[in-house]
């Protein structure tokens, strides 16, 4: 018994050199150690380069060609001279520029930035879903902190009175069996001691695996301060964001299907020389202009066929859009229903808890004096221990609830 005193209070040693580490530390390292957030920062660097090259691409266009052909005609032999020519030399700079209107340069580079949005976006939603997992993981950990604590303190009380009854029975003012008892009840206190010890170790590890770290179990965790924040509207919520990129999207193709059946103009242009060599070679340097249009006329109902499926994606969009109001307003109706319970749970066990206290600290009186019923003593032990364990998983199942409406109604923009 004496070893398991010191080992509580070993602990206890330990604990007060250890690190303490609040919720914010494992989400910091969550978010950090995270490749899919990684991946869809590179994403979004990307498609803003790829704006950058659109609007290059925009710019006339300049290139170089050298050319040079030797084709010999040996005893009559080689190329038909009156195709070849038997030799030429090109030298040309082409110069082309693409004639865009402003709704078009504008739908492309429209284009580019919603799906620099959607990632954006998803970045947004992909670090929630990151925050709400740690801080779940946390609050469970935590609760399985608190629970070993307390349940080393009332160790530690449990073996004073042990101690106590002990010398008791031994000037036979309580019983043997009375003895044994209540050194079974402090045996079975110490196994859930245990129990909880291992429970909390193998809930740190999980939060250690999603978070990316390796903390022991000798750290100290804070309180997780999780404040209900100010519920919104479906509206508000950063989850309607999607829809309304969507929504962008959709029109933004609408745009592009209206702008695919326009005419397109290109100005070609190049200077240089071409020659054959054969003669006054010094003379054929030159120049040559170009337009070239483009105008659609018939596609076999393909324009049609676009807006019809752009139609269908519209709609599709606003069902959807609809009914995630209906959940999320649904969705909050039940967690804060839910989290009136809870208050009022709460209530009950802090009451039924004071009740008890109320008849421990009789007991104490009891046995100090000799006049305690050990059954009815072992019983009231008992029950402290069920409505302690109750009110700690009625406490974590409160900043659960915190955690899930607060999930939904981040407005972060």
């Amino acid at each position: 018994m004496r070893i398991v005193i010191l080992y509580i209070t070993l602990f206890f040693s330990i604990a007060s050199f250890s690190q303490k580490r609040d919720v914010d530390f494992f989400i910091e390292k969550a978010i950090l150690n995270t490749a899919l957030l990684n991946d869809l920062n590179n994403q979004s660097s990307s498609l803003t380069i790829d704006s950058l090259l659109y609007k290059a691409n925009l710019k006339p266009q300049l290139s170089v060609n050298l050319t040079g052909n030797y084709e010999p005609v040996i005893n009559n032999f080689g190329y038909d001279t009156a195709i070849t020519n038997g030799q030429n030399v090109n030298g040309i700079v082409s110069f082309s520029q693409k004639i865009f209107g402003k709704s078009q340069k504008n739908n492309q580079l429209g284009a580019i930035t919603l799906l620099k949005d959607k990632v954006d976006f998803n970045k947004k939603i992909t670090a929630n879903d990151i925050t709400k997992a740690i801080r779940l993981q946390y609050i469970v950990t935590f609760s399985d902190y608190c629970q070993y604590l307390n349940l080393q303190q009332q160790f530690g009380l449990l073996n004073n009175e042990l101690e106590i009854l002990k010398k008791f029975t031994q000037k036979s003012i309580y019983k043997q069996t009375d003895y044994l008892l209540f050194l079974a009840t402090v045996k079975q206190q110490e196994i859930m001691m245990m129990q909880m010890k291992n429970q909390f170790e193998n809930d740190l590890q999980i939060l250690n695996y999603l978070s990316g770290t390796n903390e022991k179990s000798y750290i100290v965790l804070i309180h997780p301060q999780i404040e209900l924040k100010k519920l919104i509207n479906a509206e508000n919520s950063i989850y309607n964001q999607q829809f309304k990129i969507d929504s962008l999207s959709i029109e933004n193709q609408k745009q592009n299907i209206a702008n695919t059946y326009k005419p397109s103009v290109t100005i070609l242009a190049d200077a240089g020389y071409i020659s054959t060599l054969t003669g006054q070679y010094y003379k054929h340097f030159g120049s040559a202009v170009g337009l070239n249009l483009s105008i659609p006329i018939y596609d076999g109902n393909q324009r049609k066929l676009q807006i019809t499926k752009n139609k269908f994606a519209s709609e599709t969009n606003i069902a959807y859009k609809r009914q995630f109001e209906r959940q999320f307003k649904q969705q909050q109706q039940q967690l804060e229903l839910k989290l009136s319970q809870n208050e009022m749970m709460n209530e009950q066990l802090q009451s039924q808890l004071k009740i008890n206290k109320t008849l421990l600290d009789a007991f104490n009186k009891l046995l100090v004096t000799g006049n305690a019923m050990i059954p009815d003593f072992v019983i009231a032990l008992g029950n402290s221990l069920t409505i302690t364990n109750a009110i700690a998983q009625n406490n974590m199942a409160r900043l659960l609830l915190i955690n899930e409406l607060n999930y939904w109604n981040t407005n972060e923009k």
